[in-house]
């Protein structure tokens, strides 16, 4: 597949459904950051405790990234992306509305399993729909994309926690991450399904 078959403005939709969605999951990384304290007063924990809320999102996204390519042959890379981002979405609202130390940090875990194959998934797509010529563009746009997440993070959840609550370093998901859906469900292609293995173990 060389991409050529795709018209420029599907090119640009399908970039944005992917680039939103990548966006989401990497400014999540960073944007809990500086809503610690508020959360370890809100919660009732203590500082070390408190830190598994960062801690359980990059184990579990670290664990899962790997068999992006498993699923994406398993179901297709269309079917996979809306599972992604429809699960990070509900695990940001339920992140939420925690109430306790233990439903932060699974609902956290969720989070970084859905989230997990949200900027591979993005990659692969990008290559998919430019035709070769144009693909060192469309990795840097790519990159542009994945520098800014982490970047942003940090500033935005500052500000959310500042003139809302913590709680909306995870509720602002949920628009960014509907809209995503939406536009993934109506302009990302799909891929062929392929039968292939598992060392589990």
């Amino acid at each position: 597949m060389d991409g050529s078959q795709y018209t420029t403005r599907e090119r640009i939709l399908i970039s944005v459904a992917v680039m939103t969605a990548t966006m989401m999951q990497l400014i999540d990384t960073t944007i809990v950051n500086v809503a610690l304290p508020h959360m370890q007063g809100s919660l009732g924990t203590t500082r070390g405790e408190i830190s598994w809320v960062l801690t359980t999102y990059l184990v579990s996204s670290g664990i899962f990234m790997p068999l992006t390519g498993y699923f994406a042959d398993k179901w297709g890379q269309r079917r996979f992306l809306l599972l992604s981002i429809s699960g990070f979405v509900i695990s940001s609202m339920l992140c939420g509305l925690s109430i306790s130390l233990q439903e932060i940090v699974l609902f956290r875990l969720a989070q970084g399993v859905f989230g997990a194959a949200l900027v591979p998934l993005s990659q692969s797509i990008m290559v998919q729909i430019f035709p070769v010529e144009k693909r060192g563009q469309a990795m840097a746009l790519w990159g542009v994309g994945v520098l800014l997440g982490p970047i942003i993070g940090p500033t935005l959840g500052g500000f959310l926690t500042q003139h809302l609550s913590w709680r909306w370093t995870f509720f602002v998901n949920l628009p960014v991450g509907l809209g995503a859906l939406a536009l993934a469900a109506a302009v990302v292609p799909d891929s062929p399904r392929r039968k292939r293995g598992m060392d589990w173990a």
